[in-house]
């Protein structure tokens, strides 16, 4: 992602005195204007407000649309607004996409580290508190500025940086094979149970350094912890139990991978260091390929524009990827920064200690520099999904790749795909950070299996039907054979997408 934003200049903030009386999020809140709908925790308005209230990122109402709850606190409060979380507890959500890059790009305003959060000092968060997963401080470099963040994240990025980009590639190729194998025969699937959930943590593993089976459940618990569940806390738990039993492993016996990258890098992290980091590159770049993966075949299967565009050679797929980026990122926000003093942003008053989330999505959408969200944005990475900052995404790239080698091979393998239910039957699973598709029900001509299975599945994932009928087995690849993967054959099929590949690879 570049620094630079569009050029498209904004308007000024309105003066305080129009968005007066302000709630200060921590400390009590003036009485808000009748009817005003940040202060309704369920989206409601009018007569329906909660006056009492700020809205709260958690509640039905937030979590059903945030994007609709996005505008009307934009339109209420402007670029930052107050709003609540779980158990009640109140921060600042930045909606502005200048605010939000002025946020992320002064550590010494706004610090990632959590100690100096005034709630956490008032000891306000509770111990079962889904925000602990996100927020606890944890000597990771998220949660470090300066020198420390200097010195741990120099131990990510070379690490990340000795993957072979082809070699990731092969590892996406051969498990979307498997994965595609699993169902091709059969002419119908859902793609989210069947495809898109399983192949980011298959890659992931291979790149970390975990065996395949921990797979299935690694993914549920990710999910668990990005959404803020009531068993987040444990699911937290269960992933870091598993990485310190690698590290264990890797300290005894380094391998070619992320694990035993770090354990041997020179800045010497610990062990806890270690694991702490793999936990944030497994989670993080796991729950953004599966949102981005999922988020592009539904644009491509339910949008007739974006999918004659793609095919026509007007658009590659890699330019798709980042459009999605734009329209869909796969966290809405990102907890967070916490105010190092007094200060002001987007003319808001922050007090020393408040909690502020990088509002994504919001920024993403801002009309000041986005007057015109149906206006292509091709070619244009300046969008906030990796967030920004020294603190922007380091696994970008492992996440674009497996999206973009995944979603060719699906297409590739079964070119004449189509939607088999309604594009408003779709359903997704709501989270305040994040917003993903549920199912993707999917009709297609069956083809056979591009190669001989040569081993017993790992196991089934009970799905239910999109259709509501019985439960179908969502179908997980054998483990492979250790060593370099083969990069999957193509087989010679005919339809929309091999004629718009081959105008791509002449590009």
């Amino acid at each position: 992602m570049t620094d630079t934003p569009p050029a498209v200049p904004g308007p000024e903030p309105a003066p305080d005195a129009v968005r007066d009386p302000v709630p200060d999020p921590v400390r009590g809140a003036a009485a808000p204007p009748p009817g005003c709908p940040a202060h309704d925790p369920d989206g409601a308005t009018g007569e329906d407000a909660a006056p009492d209230r700020l809205v709260n990122l958690f509640a039905p109402g937030s979590v059903a649309d945030p994007m609709a709850t996005y505008e009307k606190l934009r339109e209420a409060h402007g670029p930052v607004a107050p709003v609540l979380l779980a158990d009640d507890l109140p921060a600042w959500l930045v909606l502005g996409y200048r605010e939000n890059l002025e946020v992320a790009r002064t550590p010494a305003r706004f610090t990632r580290d959590s100690r100096v959060w005034t709630l956490f000092k008032e000891d306000r968060v509770p111990p079962t508190s889904p925000l602990l997963p996100l927020t606890e401080w944890k000597p990771v470099c998220r949660f470090f500025d300066g020198e420390e963040h200097r010195r741990v994240r120099s131990a990510i990025n070379d690490s990340i940086a000795r993957l072979n980009r082809r070699g990731i590639r092969r590892h996406v190729n051969r498990y979307a094979g498997r994965l595609i194998d699993g169902f091709s025969g059969t002419g119908e699937a859902d793609l989210v149970g069947e495809f898109v959930e399983h192949l980011p943590m298959l890659v992931m593993t291979q790149l970390i350094g975990l065996p395949d089976e921990d797979g299935p459940r690694l993914v549920d618990a990710s999910r668990e912890v990005m959404n803020g569940a009531a068993t987040a806390v444990a699911s937290n738990a269960y992933i870091v139990e598993t990485l310190q039993s690698l590290v264990a492993r890797k300290r005894a016996a380094p391998g070619h991978d992320l694990a035993s990258w770090l354990i041997g890098h020179p800045e010497g992290l610990s062990n806890l260091e270690v694991v702490q980091h793999l936990r944030v590159i497994l989670v993080i770049t796991n729950e953004t390929t599966t949102s981005l993966i999922a988020s592009v075949l539904r644009m491509v299967l339910t949008d007739p524009r974006f999918r004659a565009t793609l095919a026509g050679g007007h658009m590659t797929l890699l330019d798709a990827v980042e459009q999605v980026l734009w329209d869909e990122p796969p966290f809405l926000t990102l907890p967070g920064r916490w105010a190092t003093g007094d200060t002001e942003v987007g003319g808001r008053r922050i007090k020393a200690g408040d909690l502020l989330l990088l509002g994504l999505a919001a920024g993403n959408a801002d009309p000041a520099i986005r007057p015109d969200r149906s206006a292509p944005m091709l070619g244009n990475r300046s969008h906030l999904a990796f967030g920004g900052g020294a603190h922007e995404c380091p696994g970008q790239d492992i996440s674009r790749a497996i999206a973009d080698t995944g979603i060719d091979t699906l297409l590739t393998r079964l070119p004449d795909l189509r939607m088999s239910v309604a594009e408003d039957e779709l359903h997704w699973n709501k989270a305040w950070v994040t917003r993903h598709l549920a199912a993707l029900p999917v009709e297609f001509t069956p083809v056979r299996a591009a190669r001989t299975r040569t081993g017993p599945d790992t196991g089934a994932v009970p799905r239910a039907e999109a259709s509501g009928g019985a439960a179908r087995q969502a179908r997980t690849p054998e483990r492979p054979a250790d060593g370099e993967p083969a990069a999957a054959p193509e087989p010679a099929v005919t339809g929309l997408w091999p004629a718009a590949k081959r105008r791509l690879l002449r590009r």
